[in-house]
């Protein structure tokens, strides 16, 4: 056909930019790993590997088939590379047990916690674990910690409660169990009373247990200097330790979308890159011998990276933080070769390296979020540097203000448009004036707070680190009174109900094709967004929602509202089913002796009156006989009466020990349930189940 002719046409003229999408293929084999609820088999990975080897090498295909090929190795690279990655960290987890047990540990790091303190250990004896069954790190918090935080090194012994990593509250929410997993955490738990200090610091400790100790130290003389939030944003920007901000603040942060700027990433390094880019290039270009006879600006760069390293290693070197440290790395070794730093080739070679050295990272929001920003940037930018935009700049310093505050509302615009559809998928929340609060938010950071917070670390050898915290935490006022003053205007932030995967999937396709291709073919990525924005619409939200334990449930009201029935189930479960079912508030739950319109309660339990169906809340086993006849679906909160009702489908606490968290619809044809275990599977990092 003549438009299929002319799309392979299209694309065919594109050959420069193929390459771009090797990362997306290897994304699509990490994917590929993590889509079934089954492990794949041990061999699968290298037989699909070697098998697009061979084809390569032996069966190489015409040459218009070449690219299909290529992009098929490279997911079976993808695939492969997940496997082995998560074979590579699987470790021991702590059966799901209540009994307190003596913890002995080495403390990885430690971080004040509410009125405690929060600890990360390894090196660990369990009381009643054998080796072979103790975990390599716990994660524990101690509320009766009324010591210093351990410095890291310190061996300690403490009386725990651990459990294993808990899963994901509702079918298809975050499952922080498989984050737990790949980060080598076998449980968490809480302490009873305080720990005892078994050994101080190894002083021939390694490299990394140096750089925690120093943290360590930095976050609290930061804290010391700037007392109260500011001290904690401060301490969070330099340290990357954000457990002392308060709720009330990072609330703000939220709301105002500025949430950002408190965890430390792309932003944060090239801003530390570009300060200390800038300063070294601007000082060895004054020293004239030195300017005239050797490159000056790759030696910047290069002092740069290893800047960029130190506080990579000073910020706890999260997962987010060596990505976002990679990616600067990558833009700065472009500088080196006299490559542009901002091309969509070095940031598909970032992305490649991520996806090669932490294949999970694929599920992450942050990957998502971060990679989304700057394809889209790099992509709106290209088009502006082919249409002369940059150009307009020349002209005397007003022109350069009136264009740098438009490019800088732009990026904002961009980057938001590009990460909304991501964001409310993973956390359910639309911040409607994030690009006024960053316009303002972003030079302040870069401009001020950044270069001053450099400046304290400098200083911090001397002692003098007050001389430029102060200044900083200036800067980090102003950001937190604009978050509170947006944060409370119209509109400022709301919830929306949770999407479906296939939504995520079609937005994300959809961007990619739009952004990487150029020409007018690019504009087929709009039917992607068109297909997410269709499947959000058409997803049917569950009439019921019932928690891991069958200690809590919410209901759907007919005028679309949930409900949550009073009891004592977890704060975590309840608090995630509010944003995903996009309400900010729970509707009200029927009084016993005042019926609604939909509920009838009595002291015994409820009995909700739906549209296809009713469903039965119980909480005494006295109403299960009456409750069986006249429900379809008992719901039953701690009460175990599953033999003594065989009509309905019953939902209590030992269906719940198996199945995890349960969504249930109901339908013309009857109830349909969806179970966590169903979504989940059984994979490395689902045994031994939580539940």
């Amino acid at each position: 056909m003549d438009w299929a002719r002319a799309f392979a046409g299209a694309l065919a003229a594109q050959r420069e930019r193929w390459p771009l999408w090797l990362p997306v293929a290897l994304g699509v084999g990490v994917g590929a790993y993590f889509a079934p609820t089954s492990e794949p088999p041990p061999w699968l990975g290298a037989v699909l590997l070697a098998a697009s080897v061979a084809v390569g090498a032996f069966g190489w295909p015409r040459e218009s088939l070449r690219p299909l090929f290529v992009a098929g190795a490279a997911a079976a690279l993808g695939f492969a590379l997940a496997q082995v990655h998560a074979g590579l960290v699987d470790a021991p987890v702590v059966p799901n047990r209540e009994r307190p047990a003596w913890v002995t540990g080495t403390v990885v790091y430690a971080e004040p916690w509410k009125s405690g303190v929060r600890l990360l250990l390894d090196r660990l004896t369990i009381e009643r674990l054998t080796p072979e069954a103790t975990p390599a790190r716990v994660r524990v918090v101690a509320q009766g910690w009324r010591m210093e935080p351990p410095a890291p090194g310190t061996r300690i012994g403490i009386l725990t409660v651990l459990a294993p990593p808990a899963g994901p509250v509702a079918p298809g929410a975050f499952d922080y169990r498989r984050q737990a997993f790949f980060e080598r955490l076998g449980g968490t738990g809480y302490a009873l009373g305080a720990g005892t200090i078994l050994a101080p610091p190894d002083h021939e400790a390694s490299l990394a247990r140096r750089l925690a100790a120093l943290r360590s130290d930095l976050s609290n003389r930061i804290r010391a200097a700037l007392p109260g939030p500011t001290g904690a944003v401060a301490a969070a920007l330099l340290t990357g330790e954000r457990a002392a901000i308060p709720e009330t603040v990072n609330q703000a942060m939220r709301d105002s979308g500025l949430f950002h700027l408190l965890s430390i990433s792309g932003l944060h390094l090239s801003l530390v890159a570009g300060f200390v880019f800038a300063i070294v290039r601007a000082g060895l270009a004054l020293i004239e011998p030195v300017m005239l006879r050797f490159p000056i600006k790759k030696w910047a760069a290069l002092v740069a990276i290893a800047a960029t390293a130190l506080y990579l290693g000073l910020s706890g070197a999260s997962v987010p933080t060596q990505r976002a440290f990679l990616m600067t790395t990558i833009a700065l070794v472009a500088v080196v070769l006299d490559r542009s730093p901002f091309s969509m080739r070095l940031v598909a070679v970032a992305a490649a390296a991520v996806l090669i050295g932490a294949p999970e990272s694929l599920l992450g929001a942050s990957f998502q979020l971060s990679f989304a920003a700057v394809v889209a940037l790099i992509a709106v930018y290209e088009v502006a540097g082919e249409r002369g935009w940059f150009a307009r700049a020349r002209g005397g310093w007003r022109r350069w203000i009136v264009v740098w505050s438009a490019g800088l509302a732009l990026s904002s615009l961009v980057a938001g448009a590009a990460t909304g559809a991501i964001a409310a998928y993973h956390f359910n929340r639309i911040t409607l004036w994030g690009v006024a609060s960053n316009m303002f938010a972003v030079p302040v950071t870069g401009v001020w707070v950044m270069p001053w917070g450099m400046a304290a670390l400098l200083l911090v050898p001397f002692g003098l680190e007050r001389l430029a915290l102060v200044p900083m935490g200036w800067g980090i006022d102003a950001i937190l009174t604009l978050a509170d003053e947006v944060a409370s205007w119209p509109l400022a932030a709301f919830t929306v109900p949770v999407a479906p995967f296939v939504s995520l999937l079609a937005v994300t396709l959809g961007g990619l094709w739009l952004c990487l291709w150029r020409g007018r073919v690019r504009w087929l990525g709009l039917v992607g967004f068109a297909a997410a924005g269709l499947a959000w619409a058409a997803a049917e939200p569950p009439d019921a929602l019932v928690d891991a334990e069958a200690r809590t449930a919410a209901l759907r009201a007919p005028d679309g509202r949930y409900a949550l029935a009073p009891g004592r189930g977890a704060r975590q479960a309840t608090e995630t089913w509010l944003r995903q079912v996009g309400q900010s508030t729970w509707a009200p739950w029927a009084e016993p002796g005042a019926p609604t319109a939909w509920m009838t309660c009595d002291a015994l339990g409820c009995l909700a009156r739906l549209e296809h169906g009713t469903i039965a809340v119980v909480r005494d086993p006295l109403a299960l006989a009456e409750d069986c006849q006249a429900a379809d679906v008992l719901i039953l909160l701690g009460v175990e009466g599953h033999a003594r009702c065989s009509g309905p489908t019953v939902i209590d606490g030992r269906f719940a020990a198996r199945a995890g968290a349960t969504a249930i619809w109901l339908e013309a044809d009857g109830p349909r349930l969806v179970t966590v275990a169903e979504t989940r599977g059984e994979r490395l990092w689902t045994a031994p189940a939580p539940y």
